[in-house]
């Protein structure tokens, strides 16, 4: 079986490749880091003239109609510029979140939009545990009438501030995945407080939101009443697989700069990769790369075409990812020793990408342990 990207998927990586050599260089990453929300309007129309916003919205809703494979090669290459903004919040989050769950009416409502880039969606899973299972979802919603009353926290939530809306993971009965219910939150909400919070990595925003009585209609709601953990969990496959994908775009790139600093510079009058400890140290990051890069292509097919082996395929490529693009960016700035270590140098901005995507969606040991539970039964 041949698990090649086809010839049209290829000319859209070569496409992405160049729009963001011109559009998305480090200069501009650097601005959206000092940027007060990283989200810039005219990139974000650039993006949305491409088509990106809507890739996965079915065509019937004014998307791309594009595969999950399609937006596995933009988000490598996404991963390898450092693309800031809340692309991957709104096309690989919100997007198949109403996609996988949304009514008619809904999708009606809010795919066209999100395709036009009028709307900017988000998801609000993780509470102040980090956690992104079933387990970790204790914010409750009462229900009287025919409203929901939320109070109380999430954390992490990506992009919330830039949001036109907000999906909002809450437990309105029952213990695990029983009893979880996706309520749509508008930004405008009487009692919402939304707080960007500092992290690793200012290129994409993570916040707290704060619901103090948040009144929501019944009708605002993804899927039906404490049925929402299975529109979640492929949500979260599809999010996750896509993150391992740009991680591994951003250590490729990391490796990349890497070898051509390798062969430029010079020490003792030799380049350094000339050095046997230089070039092993290439290799072995050459290595990971490579390793990571075939797990996470494979988690993409099973994302793809809905297969079962994506409950273990995901986690692994998202478990072996964390690491090696956490360990690929730390070894590249080694080997461009003193200036690696600069803020002036670009080398630090990947490994913060990369620290930030190891964190995100459950770092590698909670990984290997759903791993681990799947083989044991």
């Amino acid at each position: 079986m041949d698990f090649g990207f086809s010839e049209e998927q290829e000319m859209l990586r070569d496409a992405a490749k160049r729009f963001l050599a011109d559009n998305c260089p480090t200069k501009f990453v650097r601005q959206m880091i000092a940027d007060p929300t990283a989200h810039d309007a005219a990139f974000w129309k650039k993006l949305v003239d491409l088509g990106w916003p809507g890739l996965l919205i079915p065509e019937s809703y004014g998307g791309q109609g594009g595969s999950f494979l399609d937006m596995t090669v933009i988000v490598e290459e996404a991963g390898k510029a450092l693309l800031p903004g809340p692309l991957f919040t709104s096309a690989l989050l919100a997007a198949p979140l109403v996609i996988e769950g949304g009514s008619d009416e809904l999708k009606k409502n809010i795919l066209p939009r999100m395709a036009k880039g009028e709307f900017i969606g988000t998801v609000a899973i993780a509470e102040a545990a980090g956690r992104f299972d079933a387990e970790g979802i204790q914010l409750k919603a009462t229900k009287s009438g025919n409203e929901y009353t939320i109070t109380g926290e999430k954390f992490f939530v990506p992009d919330a501030h830039v949001a036109d809306g907000i999906a909002v993971a809450v437990r309105t009965g029952g213990s695990g995945d029983k009893g979880i219910t996706i309520l749509t939150v508008p930004k405008t909400a009487k009692g919402l407080t939304i707080t960007q919070l500092k992290t690793v990595d200012m290129t994409r925003r993570l916040c707290h939101v704060k619901f103090d009585n948040v009144k929501v209609p019944a009708t605002d709601m993804i899927g039906k009443e404490g049925e929402g953990w299975p529109i979640l969990r492929r949500t979260l496959d599809i999010a996750t697989a896509g993150l391992a994908a740009e991680m591994v775009g951003t250590a490729q790139k990391a490796l990349d700069m890497s070898v051509e600093y390798a062969k430029t510079r010079v020490q003792f009058g030799k380049p350094i990769g000339s050095f046997q400890a230089v070039k092993h140290k290439c290799v072995d990051m050459m290595v990971a790369v490579e390793n990571a890069r075939s797990l996470t292509y494979y988690a993409c097919w099973t994302v793809d075409t809905k297969g079962a082996e994506a409950q273990t395929a995901v986690p692994m490529a998202k478990a072996y990812a964390s690491d090696m693009a956490k360990n690929v960016t730390s070894e590249a700035i080694q080997v461009h020793g003193g200036i690696g270590f600069t803020w002036e140098h670009d080398m630090h901005l990947f490994h913060r990408r990369a620290l930030a995507g190891e964190a995100n969606f459950g770092n590698a040991p909670v990984h290997r342990e759903t791993v681990a539970k799947s083989l044991l039964g």
